[in-house]
């Protein structure tokens, strides 16, 4: 069994139609053989049958029979060796038949086993042709799958034919898309509502507290307490601009176009300069001129998130290095910060939405959603983002897009 497992692999690496191809040319190739094999022994049974049970009783008489009647039997004898008996006339008639017999028998056998070799070739590529036509309806499943996205929902396979197999692993694909249209319909529609629902009511909020401070005889409380509430209300904005934009990044995206990364990267330091200065954060960023295919708002906000962490989460007067570059077909973008320890098996609970590393839910230092928020950001791109703790303190985040 163990020496049958290369084997096993290697036909398991293979495609479906090169399977059953290989298939149909064993089936051949065994017929062929117990078809050789039966010919084979037929043949030699039917030779044995007909010239070794009657040609070696023939008589003296009936071996020099031809020489007799052409030249008499006196000159036939001497000739052939009157004095030979009859036992090495049928000792070399049996040797001269089972020289014949085996010629007889080689010559079936080689164009037996070349027939075989050669109805094995053609079974081979009749076997190619049919599992060609019949996996055709496969690839139309298939194609219908890898062409899926939100803006291609409304695409079905729509398989004529009869009610087979493939027919019905067809219809259900088609049914199991309208499901996903549906599902996806509704929450586009939730997204939206959502959107307005919430800000709504926060924004009527900010605003009638912000009127309320605008009085000319509001007390100091007064004053202390719409401070308070003006904060808890820009959290809970945050918050919501938060869900929403994670709601949306997780969106495929439709039409990507080439982004300047370097760019990206530049204009986010900038909006972050003042946050950097007021912790004492040294920002150091290199580059090579890449271009990312994606989204360039998404990706600023990506950007934006890791550089926003690294600052916030920075001890004060550390550093903080951005770094963009390019392997192969992937854009590279990495972020390290110095910061406290973090054990390695608490980083990936940071990419969990509303995780924050020793901080509460209800903390008013951050949603918990930023690196949420570009993990979600990197797969919508079809991108991966890998974080590892420093030995010094703090995160060395990676994230990997396509490059354009």
């Amino acid at each position: 069994m163990t020496r049958l497992r290369p084997v096993a692999r290697a036909l398991n690496s293979l495609g479906l139609r090169a399977r059953i191809m290989l298939l149909h040319g064993l089936l051949f190739l065994v017929a062929g053989a117990v078809l050789v094999s039966v010919t084979y022994a037929f043949t030699e049974r039917a030779i044995g049958d007909r010239f070794f049970t009657q040609q070696p009783l023939m008589s003296v008489s009936k071996v020099i029979g031809p020489q007799v009647e052409q030249e008499g039997q006196e000159e036939a004898l001497d000739r052939i060796g009157a004095d030979k008996p009859i036992a090495f006339f049928r000792s070399d008639l049996v040797k001269k038949l089972e020289v014949s017999r085996q010629a007889i028998l080689a010559d079936v056998l080689r164009n037996s086993i070349l027939l075989m070799v050669v109805v094995a070739a053609v079974g081979l590529l009749f076997g190619w042709a049919m599992t060609g036509r019949a996996l055709r309806p496969l690839r139309q499943v298939t194609s219908a799958a890898e062409r899926l996205s939100e803006s291609t929902l409304h695409e079905r396979i729509a398989l004529c034919g009869p009610r087979d197999d493939v027919k019905r692993l067809a219809d259900t694909f088609d049914a199991m898309l309208d499901r996903l249209q549906r599902a996806f319909d509704y929450q586009r529609r939730f997204v939206s509502n959502a959107s307005h629902e919430l800000r709504t009511p926060i924004a009527i909020n900010r605003t009638l507290i912000e009127v309320a401070l605008d009085e000319p005889g509001a007390s100091a409380d007064l004053r202390a307490l719409g401070a308070s509430l003006l904060s808890t209300n820009a959290r809970h904005e945050r918050l919501i601009e938060g869900l929403l934009l994670l709601a949306r990044s997780q969106h495929e995206l439709v039409t990507p176009r080439p982004v300047n990364l370097g760019e990206v990267v530049g204009a986010v330091l900038d909006q972050t300069r003042p946050a950097a200065e007021r912790r004492r954060i040294r920002v150091t960023f290199s580059a090579v001129p890449v271009r990312a295919s994606g989204d360039a708002l998404l990706l600023e906000r990506c950007v934006f998130n890791l550089v926003e962490n690294g600052i916030k989460y920075n001890r004060k007067g550390g550093d903080l290095r951005l770094a963009l570059s390019r392997e192969g077909e992937e854009v590279v973008l990495g972020v390290d910060n110095d910061g406290v320890a973090i054990p390695p098996y608490e980083v990936e609970e940071l990419f969990e939405p509303f995780r924050r590393l020793h901080d509460r839910i209800g903390s008013s230092s951050g949603s918990g959603l930023g690196l949420s928020i570009v993990r979600a950001i990197a797969a919508a791109h079809r991108g991966t983002v890998t974080a590892t703790p420093r030995a010094g303190g703090g995160l060395s985040v990676e994230v990997r897009l396509p490059a354009a």
